[in-house]
């Protein structure tokens, strides 16, 4: 369903204004220093215009953002609404320092990107962590059970807000309506992480999205599965149970004083095509998945997610009953110019978005099928990628520890020491080890296991694992 973006314009204000810019160049002077000359150093700066001078006056006498943002929140059903250039990483960390103070304790999904992780050390939060529910026939997340987050407030009467992850990095829906209805009996705010469910809440076939469902405060990625520029994001809320003026001091504390106006333009455009033309593009994406993920099921021995706890334009495979390496399908897949979002010896994930078609979507089915049964081998025990397995101990606060005076220990000597980093598996970058937890043997099998596993091992100092950060006795 093609679209002209230009018939967005008068509905979307920062493209109206992008637009305009490159209809009417200036001569400006001011930043960016490339002063839209592509010839100096090529189209990589093409469509490169500014917030402040670019698409509003530098005093931002037109409101264009503002008004943007407006219709966001309009949209999302949100009382407060700001756009990120920063991704869902800023926008995480501008809410960490809204919702509590240095030092409270907060209930946290252990689902979560290491971009809340950071936000725990710079806001001084003390971490509670949950954890998912592991389905053990994938060994993937379900989802935090609003029981789990019940227990953690009775135990932690004093927690100042719930930070849940969902949906999770493979696709993988939990219950975000029990976890708000357990929040607010507790009086704490639910936020929600749902950097992968920008087009949740759009067409009937997907789920609701979290503010729809009661959370009070929802980050999302518009460059996930909307059509905007990487690192777009916006932070949406409800009021009620945040203070409006902390969120936007967060989100000016954390932010960019020179916030790349075609970002901006992309995800009021994005907004402006969800809000037309959303339900129909999203309904040909689902049924073209919906063919593609048929197919796959027929596969012998192939695990795809499915069912009504699953994003409908998400392609999670196990591939430990196959045989199949996913490495090796992975690289057949780039080879034919289909790469995917993770993959690593058990475990791929393709994203789709609005923008695929049938076509797309066809074609990846196809060399999909076709490399799973070229690497089929002798079936695999499924164990689970290593972030969502680890149990952590807590020792000493994240941001405590992040300043901490540390030393490199060799790998196998980590144990019982108090880690001084993050290391993540990346994707998802759902922390195994964080500043703050104490390494236990278990900690230093899941290591083992993403390394051989094929997983690059992000954050650490050492990314070879021969050593870990530890904090000096």
């Amino acid at each position: 369903m093609p679209t002209d973006p230009r018939k967005l314009r008068s509905d979307a204000p920062l493209l109206d204004a992008w637009l305009r810019f490159q209809e009417d160049r200036p001569t400006p002077f001011t930043i960016p220093g490339h002063k839209q000359r592509t010839d100096l150093v090529g189209d990589v700066v093409a469509g490169d215009v500014p917030l402040y001078a670019g698409l509003d006056t530098m005093k931002l006498s037109r409101g264009v953002l503002a008004e943007a943002e407006s219709r966001a929140a309009s949209l999302w059903g949100a009382d407060f609404c700001r756009f990120s250039t920063g991704g869902s990483t800023h926008a995480n960390q501008a809410v960490a320092l809204a919702v509590a103070g240095d030092g409270d304790e907060v209930i946290v999904s252990r689902t979560l990107h290491r971009s809340l992780l950071l936000g725990l050390v710079l806001a001084g939060l003390t971490p509670v962590w949950v954890r998912p529910e592991v389905d053990p026939a994938t060994g993937l997340p379900m989802g935090v059970s609003p029981q789990t987050v019940r227990e953690a407030l009775v135990e932690h009467p004093a927690a100042r807000a719930v930070f849940i992850g969902d949906p999770s990095y493979v696709g993988t829906v939990g219950d975000i309506a029990g976890l708000a209805t357990v929040a607010h009996q507790f009086g704490v705010p639910l936020v929600v992480d749902a950097a992968w469910a920008a087009h949740f809440g759009f067409h009937p076939d997907l789920p609701r999205h979290p503010l729809q469902l009661g959370a009070d405060v929802m980050v999302t990625s518009a460059h996930k599965t909307l059509p905007a520029w990487s690192q777009a994001a916006l932070v949406l809320a409800r009021t009620e149970r945040v203070d409006p003026a902390r969120l936007e001091a967060g989100v000016e504390a954390t932010a960019t004083t020179s916030p790349a106006g075609a970002m901006l333009a992309s995800i009021d455009a994005a907004r402006a095509l969800l809000e037309r033309d959303g339900r129909a593009l999203l309904d040909g994406a689902i049924k073209a998945t919906r063919a593609v993920r048929d197919r796959l099921l027929e596969i012998e021995s192939l695990s795809v997610l499915d069912g009504p706890t699953v994003d409908p334009l998400k392609l999670t495979l196990v591939l430990s009953g196959t045989g199949a390496d996913g490495n090796a399908v992975e690289r057949d897949l780039l080879a034919a110019g289909l790469p995917v979002e993770s993959a690593d010896r058990d475990v791929l994930v393709g994203v789709v978005s609005l923008a695929d078609t049938a076509e797309t979507l066809t074609a990846f089915g196809t060399a999909l099928s076709a490399s799973i049964e070229r690497h089929r081998g002798a079936p695999r025990t499924i164990e689970g990628p290593a972030a969502y397995r680890v149990r952590p101990v807590a020792a000493a606060p994240p941001r405590q520890a992040f300043f901490a005076r540390s030393t490199s220990v060799p790998f196998n000597d980590a144990v019982g020491r108090v880690a001084a980093e993050l290391v993540a598996p990346y994707p998802p970058g759902i922390p195994v080890l964080a500043p703050g937890e104490r390494i236990t043997g278990e900690t230093l099998g899941a290591l083992r296991h993403a390394r051989e596993a094929g997983v690059r091992i992000a954050y650490a100092a050492d990314p070879t694992l021969a050593t870990l950060r530890v904090i000096q006795p």
